[in-house]
């Protein structure tokens, strides 16, 4: 019995062992090639591990090594890492990395298809396979951004705009620089033309006065006996002007002239009549009235403001009532000057006057109680006597002219904005060896000195006030005595000129840009290079910010040109301007008339690329009134590479 149990038992033990051995080496079988995987996967994760951290590096080494899509490996070089293109094997595992672009959408969100490329990352599909002893891979993803500096490109200054090209536009120096519209006029004031239109004074008198404004003109040949004392001239609006005499006055040497509306006003070496009045209604011209200056001094100058004349004679300033222009006017009051009195305009509440004879060439005086004037600043510009001055029409400037001179100069610039103590000279030009005689400030950044001798008409470019500089010029043998500067409604613009021909002693220069704004202008930027353009990558426009004034009756807006450079820089390159829907049919413009900017969007198509390598911006500038325009006074873009 026990030994047929045994039997049993051993057929039954049989039986389990033939059901689980081969399960029992199954499993050590396995055991034995799981832990064989889970090696290679260890090793693998670490390969993996190290290209992440390659890619890391390679990246902050320079973003060109990840910046374009393809099939990359890590590689050691020196004591850094690079990325070859291509796969590795390394101790029978495949590596590589895959870089891909990113696109987000409208949200920013990065999407799978479409949207728009943002050129400050990239992904990197890192993988490790192996395929013993089975066939296997681990993979991780990274996006890899570029470490990016944020920066600006501004312009600002006058020096940065002047780089621009201008069209009907100028640049000035008023506000630390800023662009507006040019002014009008056809011509050039840098190119005069004397020889065309001339017109012959009575007589053969010396030409030595005249006083204008537009459609009139008045001139002084009464410097001798053979002379007239007015010549009342008509000037057409046509282009070029046709000059006709109205009538003349006689009577009295001219040694300085004014005119506003149907009167002139003379000053005189009569002691008795130092300042003669005209009435030019129609000819003939009568002496309506006069000045008599106390004392036996000579009228030097001449100036009319309202209902009040000033006026100079030796080292004597007067004022005197104007609200009649008959008989003898009443002197209103009178100070002492430094010396000699040469040359006095007036401007708001204060009379510039220029000195000869003494070290102070400019003086200043309060006006605002003619009863009372008083002297309440000066300048001494360190030259010969002065013998005219000019101002702006806001009086922030006086411009002198003095004697010529060997050693100094006989064009100065004089900072009036403040109008007490002693005005700094802002900038200085030498004449020489023209011995000048008047000035006239042509137009809001151009000044024309006349006089005898060397180059008898200098037009003065002041823009730059600390170096202004000779533009253009005329000569005229005969000498310049006087000149008038007009700018008329239509635009165009006129100095004109006494000279000493006998046979025609007043000239018209044509001139421009005139005293009132054009119409439209354009002003492209300078071509902005990024710092990129070394190295071949684009930097991200992020955007830009102007700040400009626009008053009423004017307007600025704006277009952004983009571009690849090409052999490394930005000039050889075509600009095609675009607006917000980057097209050409469309502007950036202003919503509170102070400021002009807007994000500049991401695009890899279209005349409008973002990222780029060079940049330039473009204002156009209009308006309807000819007395105001848009100024444009900072431009900031902000970059990021």
């Amino acid at each position: 019995m026990r030994k047929g149990q045994s039997i049993v038992e051993l057929l039954i033990a049989m039986g389990i062992a033939t059901v689980f051995l081969p399960a029992l080496a199954s499993g050590l079988f396995a055991s034995r090639n799981g832990r064989a995987e889970q090696n290679q996967r260890l090793s693998a994760t670490a390969l993996l591990k190290e290209s992440e951290e390659a890619n890391r590096i390679a990246r902050e080494q320079d973003w060109s090594s990840v910046a374009t899509p393809g099939i990359y490996h890590p590689s050691q070089s020196g004591n850094t890492w690079i990325l070859p293109t291509g796969t590795e094997v390394i101790n029978g595992f495949t590596r590589s990395t895959t870089i891909s672009s990113v696109y987000r959408d409208a949200n920013g969100d990065i999407v799978t298809s479409g949207g728009i490329l943002d050129p400050a990352i990239v992904k990197a599909l890192n993988t490790v396979s192996w395929t013993t002893p089975i066939s296997n891979n681990v993979s991780s993803t990274q996006y890899l951004g570029r470490y990016l500096t944020n920066s600006v490109f501004s312009d600002t200054t006058a020096s940065d705009f002047n780089l621009g090209i201008k069209s009907s536009v100028s640049v000035t120096n008023t506000s630390g620089g800023e662009v507006l519209l040019g002014e009008g006029g056809y011509a050039d004031w840098c190119t005069p033309n004397a020889s065309n239109m001339t017109f012959d004074l009575p007589k053969s008198g010396v030409a030595n006065g005249i006083s204008a404004y537009e459609g009139r003109i008045l001139a002084g040949t009464g410097e001798n006996s053979s002379g007239v004392s007015i010549d009342d001239i008509a000037v057409s609006d046509t282009n070029p002007p046709v000059l006709t005499s109205r009538g003349t006055f006689n009577g009295y040497k001219t040694n300085a002239i004014f005119i506003e509306g149907n009167y002139g006003y003379i000053a005189t070496d009569t002691n008795s009549k130092e300042i003669v009045i005209v009435n030019l209604t129609s000819p003939p011209f009568t002496q309506s009235g006069y000045f008599n200056a106390p004392g036996n001094g000579n009228g030097q100058s001449i100036f009319v403001s309202g209902n009040v004349g000033y006026a100079t004679a030796g080292n004597k300033f007067y004022t005197f009532d104007l609200s009649s222009k008959t008989g003898s006017r009443p002197q209103l009051g009178s100070l002492n000057l430094a010396a000699t009195g040469t040359k006095v305009v007036v401007a708001g509440n204060y009379a510039y006057v220029s000195i000869a004879g003494s070290v102070t060439e400019l003086q200043i005086i309060n006006v605002g109680n003619p009863s009372s004037p008083t002297v309440v600043g000066q300048a001494d510009v360190n030259g010969q006597a002065a013998v005219d001055v000019t101002v702006n029409s806001s009086g922030t400037r006086a411009y002198l002219a003095t004697n010529s001179s060997p050693t100094q100069r006989e064009f100065f610039i004089v900072d009036t904005s403040v109008k007490t103590g002693n005005r700094p000279t802002l900038g200085s030009y030498n004449a020489d060896p023209t011995s000048p005689k008047a000035i006239s400030l042509a137009s809001a950044n151009k000044v024309v000195e006349i006089g005898t001798g060397g180059e008898e008409y200098q037009v003065i470019d002041v823009t730059n006030e600390a170096s202004p500089v000779r533009c253009g010029g005329a000569d005229i043998d005969s000498g310049v005595r006087g000149i008038a500067s007009v700018f008329e409604a239509d635009g165009d613009a006129y100095s004109y000129i006494v000279t000493g021909d006998t046979n025609s002693e007043l000239k018209v220069i044509p001139g421009g840009p005139g005293g009132q704004y054009a119409l439209s202008g354009t002003f492209e930027s300078q071509r902005f290079a990024f710092p990129s353009v070394t190295n071949a990558q684009p930097v991200i426009l992020n955007r830009f910010d102007g700040v400009i004034a626009k008053p009423l009756n004017t307007d600025i807006k704006l277009q952004i040109a983009t571009t690849g450079a090409v052999g490394g820089n930005c000039t050889g390159v075509t600009y095609n301007y675009v607006g917000p829907d980057g097209t050409a049919l469309t502007y950036f413009t202003s919503t509170d008339g102070t400021t002009i900017g807007a994000p500049i969007p991401l695009a890899t198509s279209g005349s409008l690329q973002n990222p780029t390598q060079c940049f330039r911006y473009k204002a156009y500038l209009s308006t309807s009134d000819k007395f105001a325009s848009p100024v444009l006074y900072d431009m900031n873009v902000n970059y990021s590479y």
